[in-house]
């Protein structure tokens, strides 16, 4: 089961990193077409939000499997490992109660978005779309930290979810 937990993640980071890459590559045609023909993308700061927002949602459980994401860990230093470990797994159970609370309220929102119908300003997108698309790398985040906390508090290595 961490095999594929691992293997989720890699692929959501992967379609977090294409997502970043287009955005990239929209932004410079934009800047250039602003530049060279006074044409820019319509819409390119929408789809920026959108894209860097889904990206980073993407990316999140990839952090989390790697422990890349934000910890301090300026008081634990010294501390015991067992310790540590017990602390980093309430700091991972504090994450996932975070990230599924934001991935539910995400998906709500979705759904009341969706049926009031808004759109973006410029290009009219709706805007459930956005909030749809926030709601798997949110959720997945949520379950790589409760699976990284199982494994600190049994006393397991969280090396072996990045197997």
């Amino acid at each position: 089961m961490l095999r594929v937990i691992n293997r989720v993640a890699w692929l959501f980071a992967m379609l977090g990193g294409l997502c970043a890459s287009l955005v990239a590559l929209m932004t410079v045609l934009s800047v250039g077409g602003r530049a060279a023909l006074s044409q820019p993308i319509p819409g390119d700061v929408e789809l920026t939000q959108l894209g860097v927002a889904l990206c980073i949602s993407l990316c999140l459980p990839w952090c989390q499997v790697h422990g890349a994401n934000i910890i301090v860990d300026f008081f634990t230093q010294k501390v015991a490992p067992r310790r540590q470990a017990l602390l980093d797994g309430v700091g991972a159970i504090a994450l996932a109660a975070m990230t599924a609370l934001l991935a539910w309220r995400t998906a709500v929102g979705a759904v009341s978005i969706h049926e009031a119908g808004e759109t973006s300003v410029i290009l009219g997108l709706p805007m459930w779309w956005t909030y749809a698309m926030l709601a798997p790398g949110l959720a997945l985040t949520a379950f790589v930290a409760l699976v990284q906390a199982g494994l600190l508090f049994s006393g397991r290595d969280i090396q072996a979810l990045q197997a």
